[in-house]
């Protein structure tokens, strides 16, 4: 399957929401099924990886994304949830296996040096803040990154609401950006729902990290049309 052009993150479009597809929100059991199935609603694919130290959860692997990747011709972003010793080898093995864009946390004690070998991948680069953390580390990184995504609620546990602080948070993040004067996406992740996506487009966000939002959508199709109304 063909992957997006190396440019890809230049050629979004900036006028209407993107929808990042979390893949962990999918029917594991059927996951071929619903690949097919969002794949002409999708704009970016979202895989989430923890180690359970990190963050709680444990899941994804690089086995799987390979299998994405020789299905689907849509950009795949991996978000790293994983501790300082295990986050080289785990940026070689997502990025040989095919990802598009690799996140790694500012909150990772050797994010410069995973930044390092994400761009000798020749591989999108991505940074995440957890919750807690505030919006100015991430400052001093902005110029070496594609992607920045605030996490709206505790890092990997699902069907949180959204936190109080995530509009002024992406706000914050927004100006920083504008004032790089780099093409970087602003990312809204967890505690998206119908109630709160417009709350974070209008914050700042230009795309957010949907699970039940659409792959518990009645109607994908006009679930789709509304997000990328706003």
């Amino acid at each position: 399957m063909p992957r997006p052009q190396s440019d890809w993150i230049s050629s979004l479009p900036r006028t209407r929401l993107l929808a990042e597809y979390s893949m962990w929100s999918a029917d594991l059991i059927r996951l071929a099924d619903d690949l097919i199935r969002i794949t002409p609603h999708a704009d970016i694919l979202h895989v989430d990886v923890a180690d359970g130290h990190f963050a709680p959860a444990l899941l994804f692997f690089p086995d799987l994304v390979a299998r994405l990747r020789a299905e689907t011709a849509l950009p795949i972003h991996v978000h790293l949830m994983v501790a300082d010793a295990v986050l080289l080898s785990q940026i070689d093995q997502f990025a040989e296996a095919g990802a598009d864009l690799i996140s790694l946390h500012v909150e990772n004690a050797n994010a410069a040096e995973g930044l390092s070998r994400i761009a000798a991948h020749g591989v999108k680069a991505g940074m995440v803040l957890r919750v807690e953390t505030p919006v100015a580390p991430a400052a001093p990184w902005l110029g070496r990154l594609d992607m920045l995504t605030l996490l709206g609620t505790a890092i990997g546990v699902k069907g949180q609401g959204l936190d109080a602080s995530a509009t002024a948070r992406l706000q914050e993040a927004a100006r920083l950006i504008a004032a790089s004067g780099r093409r970087i996406v602003l990312a809204a992740d967890g505690g998206i729902r119908d109630i709160t996506v417009p709350l974070l487009r209008q914050a700042g966000a230009e795309t957010v990290v949907m699970g039940s939002l659409a792959f518990g959508a009645p109607d994908l199709a006009d679930r789709m049309r509304w997000l990328h109304g706003l």
